[in-house]
């Protein structure tokens, strides 16, 4: 049975056999339920969002300094890293849906406590619970989306639509009550959300592929059932499921053994690499210094020049608005452009945007006086930045994750990725005032303008674009890291001969 990489069954897509079914239009149930499992993600998106606008206040109310202020703003990311490491393990256990529903659960319960801290310690305990909420709904979300939506990677990226913006929107609102209460309705504010997700998603079905490898297949079919167009191709997409999960057509029972052993310790050269990609893209999606511009725009923008407070919050709006719309765009040009070209047009607009800004920041930190110009380029760049990002290095590096790996390893594999993307947000989050007081902020962007080239090189060198090819050409392609483009022109010219 051949089947369609990033559209096969193993990453959420269909078959060849099932091509007839695909232009039917798709029951809204499971795309309803793929927006609601990443409106769970989106919390921590309003996390960072409010935070960059909060600190402000925080700083003033509790009498910190800047390197508190850089753990306190960073340190939510380490505490997602232990929350996904811990989800990987309960989301094969219980079920996504359960998963998702107690990450809500987590994250309602360390809002509230942040709306209520009431001095320093108290509000790094509140981040840590509302962070290993944050890291439990990040695994969980990605997996839920991936799993339950219709072979499209505009369903699969929709986690990406991060609450940044409703994040900045509530800086702005809550920036005119007094100090001590502002902040801390900008902090508990996110239970609201939560709570009422918590709930939602129990009316979601599971997963139709956890339910195979529980060997719950009668479940599973009842899903497929609800979430797919006809019988026949709910039929044909289980027994698709079954196969990629290396289960018999006739088995009823599922085994998800041996999965660690098979990522880490004897990998195969397709795994190995497909690893390498899967690290390598959150690697080098956070190192280039989007958490940086995100979580220090207020600051970002007074270096350049922007002394109103209003100004710097509406300036910030923006990015958050801008990242939004574009990530709408990447999930109308995934599949019409493809993974590869529009990530590395994302990487290279981002490069370049990153260099203009330490360029405008460089030359306004040196002037003694203030430079309109200077001002509003950093402006542009800064929102030029976040909307390359958006419209592909954002949402490609979950979708590319759901894609190239295979079901049988796809939990623990999205949950090292999320690992590795928390763990270099938190670096970046937590050292980056330190950083430009140590290399001026002009050189804090020129150094992560080298980082997302380097990181052009390395998507260039090994990733293989995965749109349109059988997972019998996937597997071939990612059993070579830098000989790729040979075997991919060689599938290419036998299908045209044929």
């Amino acid at each position: 049975m051949t089947k369609k990489a990033g559209l096969g069954p193993e990453n959420g897509g269909v078959s060849t056999q099932q091509a007839a079914f695909v232009k039917k239009p798709k029951k809204m149930f499971a795309v309803a339920c793929a927006v609601m499992a990443s409106l769970t993600s989106m919390l921590h998106g309003y996390d960072i969002g409010v935070m960059s606008g909060a600190i402000m206040f925080i700083k003033k109310d509790l009498k910190i300094n800047d390197v508190q202020v850089e753990i306190l703003v960073g340190v939510l990311n380490l505490y997602c890293l232990v929350g996904s490491i811990v989800a990987g393990k309960i989301a094969d256990w219980i079920g996504r849906r359960y998963t998702i529903a107690m990450a809500n659960v987590i994250i309602f319960a360390g809002s509230l406590f942040m709306g209520f801290s009431v001095n320093y310690a108290f509000l790094m305990v509140s981040r840590f619970v509302a962070g290993f909420g944050v890291g439990f709904a990040l695994m969980s979300a990605v997996l839920y989306t991936a799993e339950i939506s219709p072979a499209s990677p505009g369903v699969s990226s929709l986690h990406s639509l991060s609450g940044i913006l409703l994040g900045y929107v509530s800086n702005y609102a809550f920036s005119k009550l007094p100090m001590k209460t502002g902040w801390r309705l900008m902090l508990g504010v996110g239970a609201i959300p939560s709570i009422f997700l918590a709930f939602a998603v129990l009316a979601m079905p599971e997963s139709p592929r956890w339910l195979v490898m529980q060997g719950r297949l009668d479940e599973a079919k009842v899903v497929l059932d609800k979430t797919l167009d006809t019988k026949e191709e709910a039929q044909l997409r289980l027994d698709d499921i079954k196969e990629a999960a290396k289960i018999p057509q006739d088995s009823t029972t599922g085994n998800g053994e041996g999965v660690w052993r098979e990522l880490l310790l004897h990998p195969t050269p397709a795994v190995k690499h497909v690893l390498i990609c899967a690290i390598g893209i959150h690697f080098f999606q956070q190192s280039s210094g989007i958490a940086a511009v995100v979580s220090y725009s207020p600051r970002i923008f007074e270096k350049a020049g922007i002394a109103s407070s209003d100004g710097k919050r509406l300036a910030t709006i923006a990015i958050g608005f801008f990242k939004t719309i574009f990530v709408l765009v990447a999930t109308l040009l995934l599949d019409q452009i493809g993974r590869r070209v529009l990530l590395l047009s994302s990487v290279g607009g981002m490069a370049v945007s990153l260099a203009t800004i330490g360029f405008s920041l460089t030359i306004a930190d040196h002037s003694e006086t203030k430079l309109t110009w200077a001002i509003v380029l950093c402006m542009t760049m800064v929102l030029a930045f976040v909307s390359f990002f958006a419209i592909g290095m954002g949402p490609i590096t979950n979708v590319y994750m759901s894609e190239i790996f295979p079901l049988r390893l796809r939990a623990q594999g999205v949950s090292m990725g999320v690992a590795v993307n928390r763990v270099v947000s938190g670096i970046i989050s937590m050292t980056f005032i330190s950083l430009y007081k140590a290399i001026t902020i002009g050189g804090a962007f020129f150094l992560f303008a080298g980082i997302a080239t380097v990181g052009w090189v390395f998507f260039y060198v090994c990733m293989p674009e995965t749109r349109g090819k059988t997972l019998e050409e996937i597997e071939c392609l990612f059993g070579k890291m830098v000989g790729w483009k040979e075997a991919s022109k060689k599938m290419n010219d036998v299908t045209v001969e044929g």
